[in-house]
């Protein structure tokens, strides 16, 4: 296996469609500027706070559903089918928010569609990377299609800083062409995998109460499900809490820069080639030392007081723990049968979403609440993320009978 588990092999393995696939994720990830922006852009033209927290919000519930009803559209339509109609859709709501901006309601409804049919494309990307990537390369491929997310996310505020200097409109509207542009990619270059379907002599595929009721008694993947949530709500505080201890510390805001950059470098330059490594060995031991990592960071931060060093050494072991954990974590819900496996990776990235949303209301109360000891209460909750992922994907070989009996 280790021959065929490189980083070299699995790029010579990884057929065209899934590079296009991946360029189309990167392409779309550059112009994603609704979540991290809408707030700078309603407040510099003057809207109230409120009205400014209130459309990040309606974005967020608008996301979670929106992955809920990608894996939905995937299941019934076919991956290649969700992907372009949610991109299509997404272009002209995102392009329109500079238009809608002066009308409250009308901004909120156009923000929360936006946030709905945007992530859509997530579970369908996710479906169709399994379905076309060989078997031994999964991991691999998943961590491949993160290193696009995550390029995208890095490059696109050096994108937007250009952008701002000469209108913050071009926001938007660079996000809408994005989107137009993956959703042109998607139908014209991505192959057309159809929904699953079973013999016309047996009756029709699972439906979604159905596949959502053997969810809800697979007692492993809401162990999974629960460690997804609180992990993420833990990692949360990297970019919530974390500049509230360097200000509280009395450090200068470079220090985040600081952090912020060494952590994309570390994630987009070494995740590939420790997942070559992480793939050899047995997932639930990969889990759990990544969240047995990321704790350690998290404690880090309990030190940040001392000295900035700590700072950053916290945040090189919080985004390794994340390397090495993550991969496996988020390749998890495909490894399903296709019957299943577009609305368990929806549900995944819904609760990846609402535990987004979640994150930075927690850390923020309990930051103020417990001074000093916040970090070691975050170290605890992802180590108690990480055991409840090791029950969740200690599988059982066929996935189909996980946690049911």
């Amino acid at each position: 296996m280790s021959s065929d588990s490189g980083v070299l092999a699995t790029l010579r393995a990884t057929p065209t469609p899934v590079r296009y696939l991946l360029g189309g994720v990167l392409i779309n990830q550059l112009g994603a500027f609704v979540q991290t922006f809408i707030l700078l852009y309603l407040t510099f033209r003057g809207d109230a706070l409120g009205i400014a927290g209130l459309s990040l919000a309606a974005y967020s519930v608008g996301s979670i559903f929106g992955t809920l009803l990608g894996g939905e559209l995937t299941s019934r339509f076919g991956p290649r089918t969700t992907i372009t109609m949610a991109m299509l859709a997404s272009a002209p709501l995102v392009a329109s928010i500079p238009f809608v901006a002066t009308i409250p309601v009308v901004l909120f409804l156009v923000v929360g569609l936006a946030g709905l049919v945007t992530q859509a494309y997530r579970p369908a990307a996710a479906v169709l990377l399994s379905d076309l990537m060989p078997e031994e390369h999964q991991v691999m491929a998943f961590s491949m299609m993160r290193i696009a997310l995550n390029t995208g996310a890095a490059v696109a505020p050096l994108i937007a800083a250009g952008l701002i200097l000469v209108d913050w409109d071009l926001l938007f509207y660079l996000d809408g062409v994005t989107a137009l542009l993956y959703g042109l990619l998607a139908y014209l270059l991505l192959p057309r995998v159809e929904a699953p379907k079973e013999d016309e002599e047996k009756k029709p595929t699972v439906d979604a109460r159905a596949a959502y009721v053997r969810m809800a008694g697979d007692r492993k993947y809401l162990a999974y499900l629960a460690a997804v949530f609180l992990g993420t709500i833990a990692y949360a505080q990297s970019v919530t809490a974390l500049p509230l201890e360097i200000v509280a510390d009395k450090y200068p805001t470079s220090l985040y820069s600081a952090v912020l950059t060494v952590s994309s470098i570390v994630l987009i330059t070494c995740e590939l080639k420790i997942t070559s490594y992480i793939v050899k060995i047995p997932q639930h031991i990969a889990v759990l030392a990544g969240h047995l990592v990321n704790s350690l960071g998290f404690a880090l931060y309990a030190l940040a007081v001392q000295s900035g060093t700590f700072v950053i050494l916290g945040a090189v072991f919080a985004v390794s723990g994340l390397m090495i954990a993550g991969p496996t974590m988020f390749a998890h819900p495909a490894k399903f049968p296709a019957e299943y496996k577009s609305r368990y990776i929806g549900t995944m990235q819904a609760v990846v979403g609402l535990a987004s949303a979640i994150g930075p209301l927690f850390g923020v109360f309990t930051f103020n609440s417990l001074g000093g000891a916040f970090w070691i209460v975050i170290a605890l909750v992802n180590g108690v993320a990480g055991l409840l992922a090791v029950y969740g994907v200690r599988v059982a070989k066929e996935p189909v009978e996980a946690g049911v009996a």
